[in-house]
């Protein structure tokens, strides 16, 4: 899953993108996209590890994506290219600045998010506008029309025309119709204030955090803390009351934001979790894997996690009756340890 940073000039982008990837930047970020790539924590995963004792381990993996700061104006373009890098991320991470330095006007938390979504609303009106004019001009060349995306698009329109982020009307933003277009706007977000140091509050931003999902991270702080040893972790978070890093509490955020659970697979060559949605049947968890998996999917070997940490060990947790065989249709629940049975 790939996660676009965004954010105002001055906002911190790259400083979190620091935070989050543990890569230094340097000045490469100024004239360069950048992507990084990290393990998803997950202790279940290293507990298993530590269980089957395997060749490799693997985590989930997550991708943070910061655009070259020249592609982060705030101005719109016609041709819109300063949202191009961003169109292929499944959630954007807006960062906004809750601090002040010296020498700096203070800061405005909620016009400043304003202000770049409505960047972002007024990029998806271009498109929606364009391609409604040119689905008017195939229409009088009689060409054929899909009737659900001809049917949508007034509606994006509209809510676009008012204001409306599409990310507000779910129907919309699950569109299959509308995929093609990638809107921005109907991309989930995770808004992040941006604090300085000793500040651990929410500025008074109570409606927009009403209607979106927010966080607060300390950026400096946390970005200091990604360059440092697991044991120097500690003694900084005790020292500044910090329960978690905010690289695991943003992760976990996404992983909610876009409904994300993880599934295991276990034995003595690999331990792995693999990413998926809620509601995924077996059947598409197989196809996670290995599209073969699917074509001979038979059935699915399933093991909830929490019933294997009862049992202590596979073979124990069988007795128990806790080990079942699942068809096509099973939904895969976050935790389940899974082999599938397969032939092609």
């Amino acid at each position: 899953m790939k996660f676009g940073i965004t954010g105002l000039s001055g906002s911190g982008k790259s400083t979190i993108f620091e935070a989050l990837t543990q890569i230094v930047l340097g000045e490469k970020h100024k004239t360069e996209n950048c992507m990084g790539t990290i393990d998803v924590p997950d202790i279940r995963v290293g507990i298993l590890s530590d269980m089957y004792k395997p060749k490799k381990t693997i985590y989930a993996k997550i991708e943070y994506f910061l655009p070259a700061v020249h592609n982060q104006k705030s101005e719109i373009k016609k041709d819109q290219n300063i949202w191009t890098f961003v169109r292929d991320c499944d959630a954007l991470i807006h960062v906004v600045r809750n601090f002040a330095e010296y020498g700096q006007e203070p800061s405005t938390p909620h016009k400043d998010f304003l202000q770049l979504d409505q960047d972002i609303i007024l990029a998806d009106y271009i498109t929606v506008e364009k391609r409604i004019e040119r689905i008017e001009a195939d229409k009088k060349r009689g060409k054929k029309i899909d009737k659900e995306e001809s049917d949508l698009l007034p509606v994006c329109h509209k809510n676009l025309e008012d204001g409306i982020p599409l990310r507000r009307i779910p129907e919309i933003a699950s569109a299959q119709a509308l995929k093609g277009f990638a809107f921005i706007s109907a991309k989930p977000m995770l808004v992040l204030f941006n604090n300085n140091d000793e500040n651990a509050k929410f500025p008074d931003c109570q409606d927009l955090m009403e209607k979106e999902e927010c966080m607060i991270i300390r950026g400096k702080l946390e970005q200091e803390l990604s360059h440092m040893s697991a044991e120097e972790v500690g003694d900084f978070l005790s020292e500044y009351d910090i329960k978690e890093a905010a690289r695991e509490r943003v992760i976990k955020k996404s992983y909610e934001l876009l409904g994300l659970i993880s599934f295991f697979t276990v034995g003595e060559d690999e331990v792995r979790a693999w990413t998926i949605k809620k509601g995924t049947s077996a059947l598409d968890a197989a196809e996670v894997i290995h599209s073969d998996i699917k074509k001979g999917f038979i059935r699915a070997e399933v093991l909830a996690y929490d019933d294997l940490m009862d049992a202590k060990t596979y073979n124990e947790a069988r007795k128990k009756g806790t080990v079942r065989l699942e068809g096509k249709t099973y939904c895969v629940n976050d935790g389940d340890i899974i082999n599938f049975r397969f032939n092609v």
